[in-house]
């Protein structure tokens, strides 16, 4: 299957409470990356789709899961995304040595991540 849901990721106020929470809800093992002045928190689920947990870069918002599907080319697909009438929130990004994502919020409102992996040549 084509484009196939890749990444989940928690952007939370509170990220010590919610890794403790998933932590001892779920067999998860928890991997925390540092990232500038923060933490990223990879998930290993084994199995399946993992993410990763992080403080939202947005000071007051709710706690909220976003999940990304993989494109062969991210801003490709986030152009052709805005041509079908969704926002762009956040635009093509790199994230060193892992790859480059975009963030769209779609017609009906719902927001969803947008992935492309690096390659290593």
């Amino acid at each position: 299957m084509g484009n196939p849901f890749v990444h989940v990721e928690l952007q939370t106020q509170s990220p010590d409470k919610a890794k403790t929470f998933y932590k001892n809800l779920f067999d998860w093992k928890l991997d925390d990356l540092p990232m500038g002045d923060t933490t990223y928190t990879m998930i290993r689920v084994g199995e399946g789709t993992g993410g990763g947990i992080m403080k939202s870069p947005v000071p007051g918002t709710p706690s909220a899961w976003l999940a990304y599907v993989l494109v062969d080319d991210v801003a490709t697909a986030m152009k052709t995304a805005k041509s079908l009438g969704a926002t762009i929130v956040n635009d093509v990004t790199e994230v060193p040595n892992y790859g480059w994502f975009s963030v769209i919020v779609d017609p009906t409102g719902a927001a969803l991540g947008l992935w492309q992996r690096k390659t290593s040549k």
